[in-house]
């Protein structure tokens, strides 16, 4: 098991890394680059680069157990067909019109050079906060047969959370990673933490990467026979 709060995860002691997956939330260039939507928006992304050393240590203590990586990219159409007009009317409120800025045809779409992305690396591309949202996330997810996320990466108020809701919604078990996520605004990175907590963890546990590292180690070698008994 994996120590956490308010309760160890998971809940039924039974860490089994085919059934689990790390979700990499949207560690973009046009959230993490002093020139990408996040920048322009007027906040300082160096709280969610500082994060990346650690998302890389989980998705390589991850790869070592055997357990799914899946990277989640958010952006529009190049010719914005799947804008609607209020989300148009923010985008030229924001200052983007005439940009590739948040467009799946920019090079900010892409994940940053830093992250260790690979080949057999999931990767789900979306255009809401909810990585669940018009996309094929959780078919993925079922087809995979995985039960158990665990979430990283930006920004823990918005797309993190979103996205964590809606898997607890869909009986998913979940655990966030409290210093593998960030924000541009620390008051909300705290408080979308807190609460995971509420009512006895209503969205799942909150653990850090020591905690996530220490239980994914203890999972048996993916190519030992005996891989699928529970840790």
């Amino acid at each position: 098991m994996i120590k956490a709060i308010p309760f160890d995860y998971p809940y039924d002691g039974r860490l089994v890394a085919e059934n689990t997956a790390l979700i990499v939330i949207d560690l973009q260039q046009d959230f993490l680059s002093t020139s990408g939507y996040f920048a322009r928006k007027g906040y300082d992304p160096s709280p969610l680069r500082a994060i990346l050393p650690t998302v890389n240590r989980l998705i390589a203590a991850a790869r070592e157990a055997g357990v799914m990586i899946i990277h989640t990219r958010q952006g529009y159409r190049a010719d914005m067909a799947d804008m609607t007009p209020y989300e148009k009317w923010r985008r030229k409120r924001a200052g983007l019109d005439g940009t590739d800025v948040l467009l799946r045809s920019g090079a900010g779409f892409q994940i940053v050079p830093e992250i260790d992305v690979a080949p057999r690396d999931i990767i789900v591309d979306k255009t809401c906060n909810s990585a669940f949202t018009y996309t094929d996330f959780e078919l993925v997810l079922r087809a995979q047969g995985i039960t158990h996320l665990m979430f990283s990466g930006c920004t823990t108020d918005v797309c993190v959370h979103t996205t964590l809701r809606e898997a607890c919604d869909r009986n998913f078990q979940c655990l966030t990673i409290s210093d593998a996520c960030a924000s541009g605004d620390r008051q909300a990175h705290e408080a979308a933490l807190h609460m995971v907590t509420v009512e006895d963890g209503v969205f799942g546990v909150l653990a850090d990467s020591d905690a996530v590292i220490a239980g994914l180690s203890r999972l048996p070698c993916p190519t030992d026979p005996g891989a699928a008994t529970p840790a």
